[in-house]
């Protein structure tokens, strides 16, 4: 769809004293009149059509890279600016229109200038451009417009892009070497677990290299010394129990703001539990109740991670309690299976729900997000974590400093703590067109 440019007049009032001009010289001849009256009649006229020459003249081009991203990653671009006329740009604000956040538009709602450019008549303008991704979310690319006018400033077009292209920002993936999940494919007893009759069949098949986030328990100390480097076993007839992932999006228990708030630790923490269990051979499902229900059950396909993150990166508190969603997953739990809650909720009214859950007999692992670390003084995870203790249930209390560490994005150690740069130019790899798409009409 094309929109045709929008011309404005910033000076009226340079015609009407062009108009005046003539009538003084008609009232009163005198060549100081005709002059001023030619001047001002003529720079007006040059400037009109100066405009709407660069109005018929002027295209914008705006692709993106194709592909997923996540937060921590750069979302690269690319724009080319044409002026087919004849006339110079003497300069042209490129304007963008998109919802994805950056450093001068917190709220989203006001446009951001990406660049002032000039550009010569018959003459083609490309650059690239990156900005980080610091927030995970569906977000709108365009519209774009282009704002121009005569070198006297008399006139402005506006040039309106409207295309635009849907960009989805996953949330990152980090190794979370410290936190270890209670292993299913085991049958409680009086609260404590007994090994799985098919446990006892075990048998090593091979080793292969360690990877970030694989159990320490698999590791094959002697051949990693031998070899200085980590090795881990692989083993037939392991049982692979399910891991059911509950994350607590429940708006009143959360704490923190924005990036450093419980909730997008939580989401974190799912997405990089989420990642690990399907890379250990183990069917991983989601269930959370924020605004939209979410409910993934335990797959182990390869879409499974791209849809358990595709579900995190646009999820949001909601006002429903976490014991309706224990409630609702009790007919899904298999006997054995692994389940893993992530909750701020430190006051711990889930817990006769959570208990319901226990005679299924499951392996429960509870990741409490302490809301104190997070600005919530008054509300710390002593009592509740005393109250695991004494049940016996395999928990962690996860502060704000756990996903603050510098390993926590490669290549970007210290991301999630500072304040990235926006809108930094850099020379875009123009010889692999094939990796860009252009902006469209969703």
């Amino acid at each position: 769809m094309t929109v045709p440019p929008r011309i404005t007049a910033n000076a009226a009032l340079w015609g009407v004293l062009a108009l005046l001009c003539i009538v003084l010289f008609i009232a009163f001849p005198n060549r100081v009149w005709l002059l001023l009256s030619i001047a001002l009649g003529g720079v007006w006229l040059i400037s009109w059509f100066w405009t709407h020459a660069l109005a018929r003249g002027l295209l914008l081009s705006r692709e993106i890279r194709f592909g997923w991203v996540r937060v921590g990653d750069w979302l690269q671009e690319r724009f080319t600016l044409t002026n087919t006329s004849r006339l110079p740009v003497m300069w042209a604000e490129i304007i963008d229109h998109s919802t994805f956040p950056n450093e001068r538009r917190r709220a989203g709602s006001h446009p951001y200038v990406l660049r002032v450019a000039d550009i010569g008549g018959r003459t083609r303008l490309r650059w690239g451009a990156e900005r980080i991704c610091t927030r995970r979310g569906l977000y709108i690319l365009g519209p774009t417009s282009v704002q121009t006018g005569d070198p006297f400033g008399l006139f402005t077009t506006t040039i309106h892009l409207p295309d635009s292209a849907a960009l989805l920002v996953l949330p990152p993936v980090l190794n979370l070497p410290m936190i270890e999940v209670a292993p299913g494919g085991r049958a409680e007893q009086g609260q404590r677990p007994v090994q799985h009759p098919f446990e006892q069949t075990v048998i090593t098949s091979g080793v292969r290299s360690y990877f970030p986030g694989d159990s320490l328990r698999f590791i094959h100390w002697p051949l990693s010394a031998r070899h200085n480097e980590l090795h881990v076993r692989l083993f037939e007839n392991t049982p692979s129990s399910d891991w059911w992932i509950v994350l607590d999006l429940e708006g009143r228990s959360q704490a923190g703001a924005e990036q450093d708030s419980t909730e997008e630790h939580g989401v974190i923490l799912a997405a990089s539990i989420a990642s690990r269990g399907l890379r250990e051979g183990h069917k991983v499902g989601l269930a959370a109740l924020g605004k939209e229900l979410i409910w993934l059950p335990p797959s182990g396909s390869r879409q499974q991670q791209m849809n358990i993150l595709n579900a995190l990166a646009v999820a949001q508190t909601g006002s429903h309690p976490l014991e309706k969603v224990l409630d609702g997953l009790r007919a899904s739990l298999r006997s054995g299976a692994s389940l893993i809650l992530i909750t701020p909720a430190v006051e711990g009214y889930w817990l006769s729900a959570f208990s319901a859950l226990l005679y299924h007999k499951i392996i429960p692992t509870v990741l409490i997000l302490d809301p104190s670390s997070f600005g919530a003084r008054k509300r710390t995870a002593d009592s509740l974590h005393n109250s695991l203790v004494n049940s016996g249930i395999h928990h962690y209390v996860i502060t704000r400093d756990l996903l603050n560490y510098k390993e926590g994005i490669p290549g970007n150690p210290d991301l999630w703590q500072r304040e990235p740069d926006f809108g930094r130019s850099v020379e875009a790899d123009w010889s692999s067109d094939v990796y860009w798409r252009k902006l469209s009409n969703p």
